[in-house]
């Protein structure tokens, strides 16, 4: 018998049988760019091999915008909004603990028999650190990992192990590669010479992400460990620009999602190896499908759902996200996404979408650059209506096929399939508040947001309430 310590208890775990070891590599900030997702520009010749050998996912979302209430979720296979884990770097100092029945992915991997590491320290070939983040909504009350050192792996199998990569979030410093002047840049931003510069910056970092994970996985296969590990790569939300992180269109909650299975375990039937998968997905079913690889059953409570394998649940018709306050900037925005069509709905319609935020005034360049060129009238039309409106629409309905960066809002659409997709969409999102108990429904106050060190601003004295709020 081994003894495990969790929770400060010493619990008592059966010998288990030989079963692979886990590796999870996770990018801050990033969507799907990456070659073998189509994006120009980017050199990603590991993560595109790795998706050669194995699955690639096209359709994974994670539940939030923003790292700490996006991370709280995929680390606990549970909606945000239900665990109370939705407002950016909340529960830092008060205590807050998880509900019942709910608990850190290490906790029921470690019960299952597995050494858990969240690595920072490498040998001296990788050349880096790891930057060990966690960023979880709610207090711990123990170590959550068993180590933070790759030496202790090769010893301790099976295990599970992250590494966790900030390239990509801001300030972007990755070696330059891009010619700004030669990006394709999204039609969404400002073409200008602080907007193609940005873009290749993010680039770039993309491109470094890649080189660091090829010396992780260079290192797996000098260590004798690649036949026996199954790789996964994800980010933790979307893109670190203007109108991706900490909103709730594709550019911030579709992320990358490669997973390729371990050469000395048989891989599922309905995993196949060199092939692409369009089913929807969301980051919360990782927990769960990760779980039942290393033969334990899944959680009661958990929402997220088995992926694949003998135990694999009925695929995702609609993956569902939310924001709520980022720093000092309250928004409450819901989200639903089928094969085609995106829902959004702003219970605060009245506040603008640059709605003051200091991190992004400060880190952002493309944010201030666009309030620039606004005054000066050198914005596009969609440009100066979605960006500059003192308002945001209640409701928003984007056609993902035909319209993939959302610029045109269909909520107002005369056609009927348009019509339909909405009124579908708007009852399933309904539901999903109700069913999942949604927390966002009772804003933070005043007081509580300015004791964490932020002023909440405040909407125009003449705004128009939301009503539908109050029929939540």
């Amino acid at each position: 018998m081994v003894a495990l310590a969790v929770y400060g208890l010493a619990v008592q775990a059966a010998p288990t049988a030989q079963r692979p070891n886990i590796l999870w590599l996770i990018a801050e900030d990033f969507s799907p760019d990456l070659g073998c997702y189509g994006a120009k520009d980017v050199d990603s010749p590991h993560l595109d091999q790795l998706a050669a050998h194995g699955m690639r996912f096209n359709r994974m979302f994670a539940t939030a915008p923003v790292c700490s209430p996006s991370r709280s979720a995929f680390m606990t296979g549970m909606y945000q909004t239900t665990i109370g884990a939705h407002n950016h770097r909340s529960h830092r100092d008060d205590g807050y603990v998880l509900p019942a029945g709910v608990r850190p992915l290490p906790d029921w991997l470690r019960d299952a028999g597995y050494f858990t590491a969240n690595l920072r320290e490498f040998p001296a070939a990788v050349g880096f650190r790891g930057s060990g983040k966690t960023d979880w909504n709610f207090t711990y009350p123990a170590q959550p990992f068993d180590s933070a050192d790759w030496k202790d792996l090769k010893g301790r199998q099976p295990f599970f192990a992250q590494v966790n990569f900030q390239e990509t979030h801001r300030t972007f410093n990755a070696p330059k590669r891009v010619d700004p002047a030669r990006v394709t840049l999204p039609p969404i931003y400002p073409d200008h010479p602080v907007a193609r510069a940005d873009w290749a910056q993010y680039l770039d970092s993309a491109s470094e992400l890649d080189r660091k994970i090829g010396r992780i996985l260079k290192q797996l296969e000098a260590d004798g460990l690649a036949d026996d590990t199954i790789i996964l790569f994800t980010g933790d939300h979307g893109q670190a620009q203007v109108r991706g992180k900490q909103f709730v269109y594709d550019d911030g909650l579709r992320i990358p999602f490669i997973v390729r299975w371990a050469k000395n375990f048989p891989a599922p039937k309905d995993f196949k190896a060199g092939t692409v998968s369009d089913q929807i997905m969301e980051a919360i079913d990782i927990p769960a499908t990760l779980i039942d690889i290393a033969g334990a059953p899944k959680p009661a409570a958990m929402q997220g759902r088995i992926l694949f394998g003998e135990h694999a649940e009925a695929a995702r018709a609609f993956a569902f996200g939310a924001r709520d306050r980022c720093d000092e900037t309250v928004f409450r925005f819901r989200t639903v996404r089928d094969a085609r069509y995106r829902y959004i709905k702003n219970f605060l319609p009245e506040r603008p979408f640059l709605q003051a935020n200091a991190y992004k005034q400060r880190q952002y360049p493309v944010w201030n650059l666009i309030k620039t060129l606004g005054a000066q009238d050198q914005l596009t039309p969609w440009q100066k209506n979605f960006y500059l409106s003192p308002t945001m629409p209640p409701e928003e309905l984007y056609d993902m096929e035909a319209d993939p960066w959302s610029m045109h809002n269909l909520a107002a659409s005369a056609q009927p399939e348009h019509r339909a997709a909405l009124a579908q969409l708007r009852l399933v999102l309904e539901k999903w508040i109700t069913d999942s108990g949604d927390q966002g429904r009772f804003l933070e106050s005043p007081e509580l947001v300015a004791a964490l060190g932020f002023t909440r601003p405040q909407p125009p004295a003449d705004a128009k309430k939301n009503k539908s709020r109050k029929n939540e």
